[in-house]
């Protein structure tokens, strides 16, 4: 039975495609990867939550976030990806004049799902390390409450893991920490306050 061939493409052809296409794609290894249309309500309040913190913090600091429209190069080859979060204090470092890809942070963060979770443990992870500049790898997951941190520590990395809401878990890169409780704030795991009624009672 014939296999069909993979089509693969050169760093510039899929620059040349991505930067003008409709939906986002990542590249790795020569090969053009379709990204969901979509996340799930946790996924997006999660992620906006650490990057809405982070800026906040970051206020009158050379500091910079950026969230999943940013592109990262990473690996031995050239790679591209669009993390959830990603964050530096410093000069952020672009590929090119377009200023759309960041080669330099020190913080990933990814919000793990179904369909990504094994990819991010592993293949993804084994790029990232590459990267010269990376100190923390940020993993946190929307079906349970839990974080886990990869921390650069010379030529290992020690994993660190968080799993109480009232607990915090502090991103040394940068110089910020939060608590589970401000990450997951608007998901299943913590509590709206009820709303107030009409007369104030």
């Amino acid at each position: 039975m014939a296999t069909a061939a993979l089509t693969h493409y050169t760093p510039e052809e899929y620059l040349a495609l991505e930067r003008h296409a409709e939906f986002r794609s990542e590249y790795i290894d020569g090969r053009i990867i379709a990204m969901s249309p979509g996340g799930s309500f946790p996924h997006n309040y999660i992620a906006g939550n650490v990057y809405a913190g982070l800026l906040a913090r970051f206020a009158g600091k050379p500091c910079h976030v950026f969230i999943a429209d940013v592109k990262l190069r990473f690996g031995r080859g050239t790679n591209y990806t669009y993390p959830d979060v990603m964050a530096l204090c410093g000069v952020p470092q672009h590929e090119d004049a377009h200023r759309d890809i960041l080669i330099n942070p020190s913080l990933v963060l990814e919000v793990l799902s179904d369909s990504t979770e094994a990819y991010d443990r592993s293949d993804k992870f084994a790029g990232y390390k590459a990267i010269e500049s990376l100190r923390e790898y940020v993993l946190i997951s929307q079906d349970e409450v839990r974080v886990e941190r990869q921390t650069r520590e010379g030529d290992f990395w020690v994993r660190s893991e968080e799993t109480d809401l009232d607990s915090s878990i502090e991103f040394a890169s940068v110089g910020c920490t939060f608590t589970l409780r401000e990450i997951y704030n608007r998901t299943m795991f913590v509590e709206e306050p009820a709303p107030a009624s009409p007369d104030g009672v």
